[in-house]
């Protein structure tokens, strides 16, 4: 059995694809039965020459896939579909992994025998300056509601592909913020989590990718059917109220503070408060009283107490 399945959707990816497609193929240098799936979704630019150049060069790791229906969702889907590997890794077309990042990861899964692995990241701005993203350290007790209030993206986890498809997970097509819907619910379903505290993902802040664009893109309003999901997903496995705080801090970050930067900037976004406010009332009335926002800086919680009323 090949033992990791790098799974990348490629669309219209060609400025940024051969530097990920490169870092890759570093990261499994130790691993012989690795292989990367390239999973074209009909770009217009050079991207699928680019990876058939690849596959050509190396056949043993590298296939190139179709996959007609729009999206990363859709993409990552049929990758799932696809893979062979024991393990999986979604990897964004436009970032870049560090050195033997899917050795040491595979290491950390087969050593602890998690269908979770978080690993650290580096996120790289326009500007050259970076941050860190830290994993949620599975030593600690609380590692359950860490996890829950992380929202972290895909590409920040190892997944055991068994258990993935044991419990059917898929991501919803049609739509972005996807990932937010799902990834914080999978704690729910396992206890077998490990994490590697260093930066082995590289996030690249590209201002056209569809989470960063320039210009207004009506999908940001993704974002309340993405939460309604996850809201469900808690409720269906009777979770919704032990993890009532959790939940709440991260409907109050993503609606009060992320999402809110794009409701501002643009015209369009302006109906984006009232539906932020809407949605509060329907789910955490009282929110303000959340013992996550309590915690955090006095400036931080007027910006969100602002943001509410806009």
């Amino acid at each position: 059995m090949i033992t990791i399945s790098v799974i990348i959707p490629v669309y219209n990816a060609e400025k940024h694809l051969e530097r990920c497609v490169e870092s890759v193929l570093k990261s499994l240098k130790d691993w012989i039965d690795g292989e990367i799936l390239l999973i074209d979704n009909n770009s217009r630019d050079n991207s699928l020459e680019i990876i058939k150049k690849f596959a050509k060069k190396y056949p043993k790791t590298i296939r190139v896939l179709q996959c007609n229906t729009p999206g990363a969702s859709a993409v990552r889907n049929y990758g799932v579909k696809e893979a062979h590997g024991k393990y999986m890794w979604f990897i964004d077309a436009d970032d870049t992994v560090a050195p033997l990042a899917a050795s040491k990861l595979v290491k950390q899964a087969e050593s602890s025998g998690a269908d979770i692995v978080m690993m650290g990241a580096k996120r790289i701005y326009a500007d050259g300056h970076s941050d860190y993203l830290s994993a949620v350290d599975a030593s600690k007790k609380d590692f359950r509601s860490r996890f829950i209030r992380y929202g972290a993206g895909p590409w920040q986890f190892l997944f055991k592909v068994k258990w993935w498809k044991e419990h059917d997970f898929k991501f919803r097509e049609g739509m972005i913020h996807e990932d937010m819907e799902m990834i914080s619910a999978l704690i729910l379903y396992t206890d077998k989590f490990a994490s590697f505290n260093e930066p082995l993902y590289y996030y690249y802040q590209n201002d056209e990718s569809v989470l960063h664009k320039s210009k207004w893109d009506k999908h940001a309003f993704d974002i309340f059917p993405a939460l309604d999901g996850l809201y469900q997903r808690f409720e269906n496995v009777g979770m919704a109220e032990k993890y009532h705080d959790e939940l709440e801090w991260f409907f109050i970050w993503n609606l009060l503070i992320d999402s809110a930067k794009d409701f501002g900037k643009f015209p369009e976004g302006k109906p984006g408060f009232a539906r932020s406010r809407e949605m509060l009332k329907k789910y955490f009335p009282a929110w303000r009283k959340n013992r996550f926002l309590k915690a955090k800086p006095l400036k931080l919680r007027i910006r969100v107490r602002i943001n509410y009323y806009k």
